[in-house]
């Protein structure tokens, strides 16, 4: 068995928790509750016959961006960044977390969650958004922690790129 690391990152209250949960537990609590530092789920995934157990280390979002623990993320195989897609600056600071990373641990594989699909009346994205990021060959899905919607792809495509998959095809 394989055993890769995985960083939830995201600012405050993007969702990081809920996906987690989701994908975890097959649950959703509309309950908030802020992560203090960080929080260590684990899950199996058969990544083409291999079975890999990913530890997710979902850490404390933060509104102060260079408030990352780098010890939080070294040894990180993949990073699954999180914008909560009713908060604008939440994409916007995406990029500033991606930079962070790069310079605390270098390039690793990465997929960027634009979350909260559910709530498509407050969204505040555009197609054009998602298009920069496949533009930039940065990995994105459309998600909701509260329906279900891309949690499962998103974890499953970053498992494969860790494995140095980048075929994109998802399952076994």
């Amino acid at each position: 068995m394989i055993q890769k690391k995985i960083c939830m990152v995201g600012v405050f209250a993007t969702g990081k928790t809920s996906l987690v949960r989701r994908w975890v537990e097959s649950i959703f609590s509309d309950k908030y509750h802020s992560t203090v530092g960080v929080k260590i789920d684990r899950k199996q995934v058969e990544v083409r016959g291999t079975t890999v157990n990913l530890v997710l280390w979902d850490l404390a979002g933060r509104d102060e961006l260079e408030d990352i623990k780098p010890s939080y993320l070294r040894g990180a195989s993949g990073i699954l960044y999180v914008v909560d897609g009713t908060r604008r600056e939440t994409f916007d600071q995406v990029f500033e977390l991606r930079d962070i990373a790069a310079r605390t641990i270098g390039e690793v594989p990465s997929v960027v969650a634009l979350n909260k699909s559910d709530l498509r009346a407050q969204w505040q994205l555009e197609r054009a958004d998602s298009s920069r990021l496949d533009d930039m060959g940065w990995h994105n899905f459309t998600t909701s922690a509260l329906t279900g919607e891309g949690v499962e792809e998103a974890f499953e495509w970053l498992a494969k790129l860790t494995l140095g998959d980048y075929r994109g095809e998802v399952g076994s």
